[in-house]
């Protein structure tokens, strides 16, 4: 039996992979057998199929359909999706091991994957059974990819800006408007599309939208040009046309008005992998710079051996394992079923700060070779810099936080 089948032979037999994770009292964050070996398997193929291509798709900024392709085939993609649908069933703890592995190669290739997921987790959590059947399953028969198509021109982390309209024809809804800044906008089989379907502009966010399953050979959806960004360029992003697209009432996710509570639920469960991808992003970053620091010499003596160096791989340090230990909480607390909007955002937001400080401290100890092209970590600060902005920006984590610990302080007053 091949080490694939063992671990999927072990996944499926188990009802949560990391259910011995768990501890009546709270979290314990202990890593089961199967997770091993499925963080075994991700790091693997980390090393041998992303790293050695990761500089080559940053400046081509070919879509790595051929590594998607293979990570499908190991069944290191889709990991969530359910098991009486044929998928693994993997809970968000484990999906964010694989995800942090992953990233460490190049969180440009990470993001491809993981756009995918963001796209298809409206449907996984509001999906009827037909909806998931036909949608997730798809994605499980060949390697295909979804897209979470919400963001705006004018419209991103202020949902309640969105302007692109679905008005009720007969068995169908009609779409127009623009959407913009959406990973795998030009290679998606099917789309999450977030539409206003009340007119009424002083209707709240809670009311006013619905979610659509959107299919990508629907006459009139047009992606535009592939975006040249920063970084991360090996992620495919581009605006998206609607120009009356016609959705049948079927694709409506759990019904007219729910889409805003869709699209916010989303992210319980997509802003810890999100965290757990800049963490393996920011371990590389050490590993880097540790490396070269041993490697360096000044003033006759490797610049390990410079206090000022050590402090600052120190500072490094820290803040990979308390981002790490930030994901895990916040990937545990939703795999217990519970709300973790709280510390999903803490996780992301604190996350994304704090590895772009390591990614600058890294460019910063390799010196006037960080800066160059030849070295990997100019490359690692340029992909850092998206997680201060996708998937809400480090300010708006801020904001939910706050909002949290107001609830909290009402809560215990009364």
């Amino acid at each position: 039996m091949s080490f694939l089948s063992r671990t999927v032979n072990r996944t499926l037999k188990s009802k949560h992979v990391a259910q011995r994770c768990y501890s009546a009292q709270g979290p314990w964050f202990g890593i089961s057998d199967e997770q091993k070996e499925m963080q075994e398997l991700a790091r693997k193929f980390c090393r041998e199929e992303i790293i050695p291509v990761a500089a080559q798709h940053d400046k081509t900024g070919e879509y790595p359909w051929e590594i998607i392709k293979k990570a499908w085939g190991l069944g290191l993609t889709n990991g969530h999706i359910p098991q009486n649908i044929g998928g693994l069933g993997l809970d968000v703890f484990t999906t964010c091991l694989i995800a942090e592995e992953l990233a460490y190669g190049c969180t440009g290739i990470m993001t491809a994957m993981e756009a995918s997921t963001l796209g298809q987790t409206p449907v996984l959590i509001a999906g009827s059974d037909e909806q998931k059947k036909k949608y997730l399953g798809r994605l499980l028969e060949e390697p295909l990819v979804a897209a979470y198509c919400v963001t705006e021109p004018g419209a991103g982390s202020d949902v309640n800006g969105v302007k692109t309209r679905a008005e009720k024809k007969g068995d169908e809804w009609v779409i127009n408007g623009q959407k913009m800044w959406i990973t795998n906008g030009g290679v998606a089989n099917w789309y999450f599309v977030l539409a206003r379907t009340n007119p009424d502009p002083k209707a709240s966010a809670a009311s006013a939208f619905t979610g659509f399953i959107v299919e990508r050979d629907t006459p009139g959806l047009t992606p535009g040009r592939k975006e040249q960004n920063m970084g991360q360029r090996a992620s495919d992003t581009r605006g998206i046309t609607f120009e009356d697209v016609r959705v049948p009432k079927e694709n409506v996710l759990i019904g007219e008005g729910a889409g805003f509570k869709i699209a916010m639920g989303t992210f319980d469960k997509t802003r810890p992998p999100v965290a757990a991808g800049s963490v393996g992003l920011g371990q590389r970053c050490l590993d880097e710079a540790m490396k070269y620091s041993q490697e360096r010499k000044t003033f006759g003596v490797q610049i390990a051996k410079h206090q000022a160096v050590q402090f600052m791989l120190a500072d490094m340090a820290i803040g990979v394992e308390t981002a790490r230990l930030a994901w895990r909480m916040s990937a545990w607390e939703v795999d217990q079923g519970r709300r973790n909007s709280y510390y999903a955002s803490i996780a992301k937001g604190y996350a994304a700060d704090v590895i772009n400080k390591i990614a600058s401290d890294a460019v910063q100890i390799f010196g006037g070779n960080g800066f160059n092209t030849e070295y990997p970590v100019e490359k690692l600060m340029r992909d850092a810099k998206i997680y201060q902005i996708y998937e809400g920006t480090s300010q708006i984590q801020r904001i939910i936080i706050a909002r949290n610990l107001f609830e909290r302080a009402k809560a215990g007053a009364q």
